[in-house]
């Protein structure tokens, strides 16, 4: 065994002192999410890197959307890029797989193919690092990254007969269309792959360099191979394999770059990430980005499991947006062609599902990231030529993916955190620009006051969360002084009520006649009127205007009855979707329209009730293991959504700047602010006789001072300072639940709303 010297010891020492015995970058955190529905992917990457270096298991199948699914028990290989928890599959690019004996360019099966078993006893992934034992070739494979760049390091046995394999044609759930390889040298491959899949045709280009010049190599080209002194290839479906012999654990590194915009895009980045072979030295630097993630927030709790589970989700809230420049910051915009930026481009936006709460951590927990975010969204707005901010752009394409245009969100609430390193009159401009549109129902919606019903087109969902963007558009053209776009978004925020039936009690489709879409009930019309959805699951999903959604209901006592009826329902929705997972009634954890109901008690005088259900849903859905997810992580959301519960407040509505506090999992947490951004150096939660019974809150302070309302401000998280509450075993009905402790209404004073539309039955 390795001595440590006197320094590395002290180090160690502080370390585990610091972080109460075990480090999170020590613990297995990235197979968390990797079973069930939680789509992950266990390999090595940097906090918002674009390379996502991991093993693939499998290339199809829903649950095989990351590449990886944790009861597989063979590799195909190693790709390095992948996508972190999505319900759409894509990515795979440039996979390398090490072989052993005579060579095989086809996947196949082991013994059969270069596909190898392996065990989960011989594998470990933490932040930063993944290892496995490859049985059938009998090769050990190490991996770790840079923002750019992949560094491979594979212990062969001895053999005449070593290889490594270089497979185009691999995807996952995207076909080649083009590909090309070159062999530079005896060291260095270099090409690209195209691809269509979803959202359309990406090309990622590589620069690959091996650390033992090969012996010899091959290429084969739509499955014939090619004259042994062909350097250099272009085709649908290419493939290579260089040759070695090697001694009993010899090792061989392999360190590849990509770039979305050209080979020598990709070359500059390794050698500008990766110049040397150092893979310790590259795997510390890897664990030390995660370290600073992870020195964020410092929490304690009455359960270990749950403490590595925060840092779990802590780490699967860092895997998007992704950067998507190279180092001297070109990158492949959404027009398909090259662009130099003055800021650090981004792509993976999955902005439907971020905008919620995974924003909302990035902007306090990496603020240094979201100015460049911002710019990133704006630059694809002019790029696209679409008179629209971006919905879910990925490695140069809009895929137009789930609805709403929830950027708008995501700027706003940027420019009301202070970052403000962009044109907000352009970045406004734009937002109303993408909301004038005729696009996905807009037009309809623009006329009627709502998208006329039509079967699949999730016409209720659209109008609901237009409703959210058009709020969101009237708090900055307010803001910035554009009175009568403030008052007219204004009202088209308050268009939910021309789908409330009062005959149900549910938002419904209605045609494009006013007719109610027939015939109707809660559980059903799942991805159809309502998406990925049902009735039960858009009913509470005006967060912009909370007020004005109780008095659907109303009042206060109606709307209390109506958030029950949603925690006790019956858990049947028709048809199935295998997104609606975390089921308690027809609350679904499993995806993101309900993740701020459990919430809603607070801005009703009951938030033992918010206590009760948010303590429930982490209890049962939530967890350290690789099934710790009861759903899609979704680039980062529902991880965001533990981290922030597990701290005790959750942002119903972002842009408000009001956070309803539920019921922390953490003994004590103290979180780390950066100074350059915010006035206060630290925010500490500390939750007194904590437990799993001790679930409610019975009294709470803020700086010393009695706090009685259910919510805190961002403001008062961002000045520092200190949040305690006193746990109990039995519901305190009495704290936060009188009248004037209600959170401030969202819609200006003098607003008239308009009359609800007939109900179905009169």
């Amino acid at each position: 065994m390795k001595t440590l010297s006197v320094i590395q010891a002290i180090v160690v020492v502080a370390a585990v002192h610091a972080w109460g015995g075990i480090n999170p970058v020590d613990l297995p955190l990235p197979m968390v999410g990797t079973d069930g529905h939680g789509h992950a992917f266990p390999g090595s990457t940097v906090p918002f890197g674009m390379v996502q270096l991991s093993p693939d298991t499998r290339l199809d199948t829903w649950d095989g959307c990351s590449g990886y699914h944790y009861s597989d028990s063979t590799i195909l290989g190693f790709s390095h890029t992948h996508l972190s928890g999505t319900g759409c599959g894509c990515m795979g690019d440039v996979m390398l797989m090490p072989t052993v004996g005579e060579v095989t360019l086809d996947a196949g099966s082991p013994g059969k193919g270069y596909a190898s078993r392996f065990s989960h006893q011989n594998e470990k992934a933490t932040p930063g690092y993944y290892q496995v034992f490859l049985e059938t070739p009998k090769v050990n494979v190490e991996l770790t990254t840079t923002e750019r760049c992949g560094l491979h390091q594979y212990t062969f046995p001895a053999s005449d007969q070593a290889h490594f394999v270089l497979d185009l044609v691999h995807g996952i759930m995207c076909k080649t269309t083009e590909s090309s390889i070159k062999v530079e040298n005896h060291t260095t491959i270099s090409g690209f792959r195209t691809s269509e899949g979803w959202g359309g045709s990406r090309t990622v280009y590589f620069v690959m360099e091996f650390s033992k010049p090969f012996d010899s190599f091959g290429v084969e080209c739509d499955g014939q191979r090619l004259t042994n002194d062909l350097m250099e290839a272009k085709g649908k479906n290419l493939k290579a394999f260089v040759n070695y012999h090697t001694k009993a654990d010899e090792v061989v590194l392999v360190k590849v770059a990509i770039s979305g915009t050209s080979i020598e895009g990709a070359r500059k980045n390794l050698a500008a990430e990766l110049p040397g072979w150092d893979f310790a030295a590259t795997r510390a630097a890897a664990v030390q980005q995660w370290q600073k993630v992870f020195n964020f927030a410092e929490v304690e709790s009455f359960d270990s499991h749950i403490r590595s589970t925060f840092y779990a989700n802590l780490y699967l809230s860092c895997h998007a947006p992704t950067l998507f420049n190279d180092v001297d910051g070109t990158y492949r915009g959404l027009d398909q062609k090259n662009h130099l930026g003055n800021f650090q481009n981004y792509s993976t936006f999955s902005i439907w599902d971020i905008y919620r709460a995974e924003w909302p951590l990035i902007a306090i927990q990496q603020p240094g990231r979201i100015n460049d975010m911002v710019k990133s969204m704006l630059a694809g707005y002019q790029e696209l030529g679409q008179h629209s901010t971006p919905i879910w752009p990925l490695w140069g394409n809009e895929t137009w993916c789930m609805i709403g245009y929830h950027s708008v969100d995501m700027i706003t609430e940027a420019y009301f955190e202070g970052f403000r390193d962009y044109d907000a009159e352009a970045a406004y401009q734009a937002m109303r620009d993408t909301a004038m549109q005729d696009r996905h129902g807009l037009d309809s919606y623009k006329k009627l006051g709502y998208v006329a019903s039509e079967p699949k087109k999730g016409a209720a969902s659209k109008t609901l969360e237009y409703t959210i963007n058009d709020w969101t558009i009237a708090k900055m053209a307010e803001t910035l002084g554009h009175a009568d776009d403030a008052k007219s978004f204004y009202q088209r925020s308050a268009n939910y009520r021309n789908l409330f039936d009062r005959s149900t009690g549910f938002f419904r489709g209605r045609k494009a006649n006013g007719e109610w879409r027939s015939p109707f009930a809660p559980n059903t019309l799942v991805n159809d009127e309502y998406t990925e959805a049902d009735a039960w699951q858009y009913l509470f999903s005006v967060q912009h205007d909370v007020p004005g959604m109780i008095a659907l209901h109303g009042g206060e006592e109606g709307f209390i009855n109506k958030l029950d009826g949603l925690f006790l329902a019956d858990s049947n929705f028709f048809p199935f979707l295998p997104d609606i997972t975390g089921m308690i009634g027809q609350y679904a954890q499993g995806d993101e329209q309900c993740h701020h109901v459990a919430y809603l008690y607070d801005y009703v005088g009951a938030p033992f009730k918010t206590q009760r259900r948010v303590r429930q849903s982490m209890a049962s859905f939530f967890d350290d293991t690789p099934n710790g997810h009861c759903g899609n992580v979704d680039c980062g959301q529902m991880a965001a959504w533990y981290v922030f519960s597990a701290l005790g407040f959750y942002p119903v509505n972002p842009v408000s700047g009001i956070y309803a506090i539920g019921s922390p999992v953490v003994s004590k947490a103290v979180i780390h602010l950066d100074s350059k951004y915010f006035p206060g150096r630290e925010f500490t939660v500390l939750a007194k006789n904590n437990s799993a019974t001790n679930i409610y809150i019975q009294s709470a302070t803020l700086n010393g001072k009695p706090l009685n309302r259910p919510w805190i401000t961002r403001a008062e998280v961002t000045a520092g300072g200190a949040l305690k509450l006193n746990m109990g075993p039995k519901p305190n009905p009495d704290w936060g639940s009188a009248l004037e402790f209600r959170p401030p209404a969202t819609m200006p004073s003098d607003f008239i709303y308009p009359p609800l539309p007939p109900a179905a039955n009169e």
